[in-house]
């Protein structure tokens, strides 16, 4: 599949009506939606930063922000999920450009959602702009049970940290592992695996969140999200505050 399919598949996690699924599955009663997101009724505004083959630039990432730094308001954004990263690697530059313009988006009122990455199980594996330490980065919940060796990630592949500032990354955990959600092709689904199939349900979760409670600042909501996780504390060998539960965080 072309990576053209990457933004598709993250978009049908959060806000997918499943209409194409009904009755999808062998067995599946006719009319019955299997794939739906997890806020079928939310809004997506759409900012493309990468080409077909998954390659894009800090730049263009840069101008992206900037873009939704002038317009949130007008087009009502409260969340923004990026299923994009780069390694802790990159050019320490690029590092601090991309770091300031996220936290800068996070202080003009807007949640970002950021996944770990693919780069674990080793420590200080987690992706920019997810070491931020304001946003919320979302490792998957069930890498320990990926298949090594397809598609390139391994067991365990869920990006940890701390980060080189010692900070807790990733803070929640939701699955990830062998989710199937929207593509282009005829059929209309796929199933892929990674913390970019991670932070969306959790984004999705957020939207439902914030449709509950308007008022909350991105701060508030992201302390109700700690409250409210289960388990707290270690899930599956990697410390944060546990698995997304999405009726605790709702209601």
């Amino acid at each position: 599949m072309s990576c053209l399919q990457h933004g598709t598949h993250v978009s049908g996690i959060i806000a997918g009506n499943g209409m194409m699924s009904a009755g999808y599955a062998t067995g599946g009663r006719q009319g019955i939606r299997i794939y739906s997101g997890i806020a079928p009724k939310a809004q997506l505004l759409m900012l493309k930063v990468l080409d077909e083959q998954g390659n894009g630039n800090t730049e263009k990432v840069l101008e992206a922000i900037e873009w939704l730094r002038g317009e949130w308001k007008h087009y009502g954004v409260r969340i923004l999920n990026i299923s994009v990263g780069m390694l802790p690697g990159a050019g320490r530059g690029e590092q601090r450009k991309l770091l300031a313009a996220i936290d800068a988006l996070w202080d003009d009122g807007i949640m970002v959602v950021a996944a770990a990455g693919n780069h674990g199980p080793r420590e200080n594996s987690v992706t920019i702009p997810g070491i931020s330490r304001k946003v919320l980065t979302v490792g998957s919940s069930d890498d320990e049970v990926y298949e090594a060796g397809r598609k390139g990630l391994a067991k365990g592949y869920s990006g940890r940290g701390p980060t080189e500032c010692c900070i807790v990354k990733p803070e929640i955990l939701a699955p990830g592992t062998n989710i199937t959600s929207c593509c282009r092709d005829a059929k209309g689904y796929q199933t892929k695996s990674g913390t970019s199939m991670a932070a969306p349900v959790v984004a999705g979760a957020l939207a439902l969140a914030f449709e509950r409670y308007p008022q909350f600042s991105p701060a508030e909501m992201k302390l109700r999200l700690y409250e409210r996780a289960y388990p707290r504390g270690e899930q599956l060998g990697k410390t944060g505050w546990g698995m997304i539960h999405v009726d605790n965080l709702v209601r």
